[in-house]
């Protein structure tokens, strides 16, 4: 958690965006039963994470321009608190969250009735469903039809907001945001010095999220993705049951959470410590085109910008492979290119691994600005599928890094894992003979 005075300028902030007489209500995650008595590892909700750095379930967020700030909580409990951990009640509210009034979660339903009589515009997040249903029921339950109407016809998407606002990252963020991509560069570290023929992709995948959980990170930011072979031709794999075979390439997309921020690296080396000349050469192809994509990633220009050069500098390297016909202008427009290589160069990123924010704004790119996160993640994946030479099918090849856009140009946050060839077999030699 940030300090209080992080939350409480980004609620002041959203406060002063609010016309007169509104209200915004967002709501944190429920948890979420895996099976029977068991559940899934709770995750707050993103937004309302942003706003609080509160981390129960069963809550409800109330800001109003020109009145308190309320928190509904679960109340304390010592019975459930023995099974379930200790609840942090609506009387340490205010000392432990700076929200200047908390509630029992039982009085909600009462006084949202009584909040909304005074509210003439209703702002909420409309793709939280957890919220949009509680809405619905206050509205539902409105005893005057008339106002009940008024209420529907002025409701605003708060997600509109609230996305915009977390597009650029604060000090505290970008800070955590170091420090995930250094664990997470940490995990892919130990994967290539462990990596041998034999083991398992999840043996692998344990690897690294055994140095995320030692270097202090609490969970994975999404499932860790370890394709050996023609499994990394799978965009999101993660079955990870199949042996890791000498001779192929094995592809790992991982990264952790700190403070709720994601890491997100992935990076591609072969089983055996050594790329084949195959494989070096469609390595070679991605990692140029991710240095190119990368030198396009500054402030002003657009958002489209380094994934069109990415497929450019992978799209002229395909042609020169064989496997796509030219001239290169003709094969982009045809988008020749896409059987090869079918996703985007790069996401934002933030609280989430895909983060929220526009990409567009009225049909025209979104530009880069100071303070914004995107991953850079060009890849080429020639599945047996293909009509290719045999001794290219089944090499799967992205190389992702997460990158922070500066003044000065961007900034790598991850690039404490090595990514050339050299580098790589040379790490992977040192780690077979400490291991041995």
């Amino acid at each position: 958690m940030f300090s209080l005075d992080v939350y409480q300028t980004r609620r002041d902030r959203l406060k002063a965006q609010l016309p007169d007489g509104a209200m915004a209500v967002i709501a944190a995650a429920e948890e979420v039963i895996r099976n029977r008595d068991a559940e899934y590892p709770f995750r707050q909700s993103s937004d309302f994470l942003y706003l609080t750095g509160f981390n129960e379930p069963d809550a409800v967020l109330v800001l109003r321009p020109n009145a308190p700030e309320r928190l509904f909580v679960r109340p304390r409990d010592p019975d459930r608190e023995v099974w379930t951990g200790r609840r942090l009640g609506p009387e340490r509210v205010q000392e432990s969250l700076g929200i200047a009034e908390g509630s029992p979660l039982d009085a909600l339903s009462t006084d949202m009735q009584a909040m909304l009589d005074e509210t003439t515009w209703l702002e909420y997040p409309f793709d939280c469903t957890v919220t949009s249903a509680l809405i619905e029921k206050c509205l539902a339950d409105r005893k005057s039809h008339g106002r009940r109407q008024e209420l529907l016809s002025h409701r605003v998407d708060l997600s509109r907001r609230l996305h915009q606002a977390r597009m650029i990252k604060g000090p505290e963020e970008i800070q955590a945001m170091q420090t995930a991509g250094r664990i997470s560069a940490a995990g892919h570290v130990d994967a290539m010095r462990m990596c041998r023929p034999g083991l398992t992709e999840d043996q692998l995948a344990s690897v690294v999220e055994h140095r995320f959980r030692m270097e202090g990170s609490p969970s994975v930011a999404y499932q860790t993705i370890v394709g050996g072979g023609e499994n990394a031709c799978i965009l999101h794999y993660i079955d990870r049951q199949d042996p890791l075979h000498d001779g192929d390439l094995v592809l790992i997309d991982a990264g952790c959470e700190i403070e709720g921020y994601a890491g997100d690296i992935t990076r591609t080396f072969p089983v055996n410590g050594r790329f084949s000349g195959p494989q070096a050469e469609i390595y070679d192809l991605v990692l140029q085109a991710q240095a190119d994509a990368l030198a396009e990633m500054c402030v002003g220009r657009s958002i489209r910008l380094y994934h069109q050069t990415a497929v450019r500098t992978l799209t002229e390297g395909l042609i020169a492979l064989g496997f796509i016909q030219g001239p290169l202008e003709d094969a982009l427009e045809e988008k020749r290119f896409h059987p090869f290589y079918m996703h985007g160069t790069g996401h934002l990123l933030g609280l989430d691994v895909h983060d929220v924010g526009r990409y567009e704004n009225d049909g025209d790119p979104v530009l880069l600005e100071d303070g914004m996160v995107l991953t850079c993640e060009p890849g080429l994946y020639l599945s047996q599928r293909l009509s290719i030479p045999e001794q290219f099918q089944g090499i799967g090849v992205r190389i992702e890094d997460d990158v922070l856009i500066t003044a000065d140009g961007p900034q790598v946050l991850t690039g404490d894992v090595p990514k050339s060839r050299d580098e790589i077999e040379a790490l992977m030699r040192d780690g077979a003979c400490a291991v041995s």
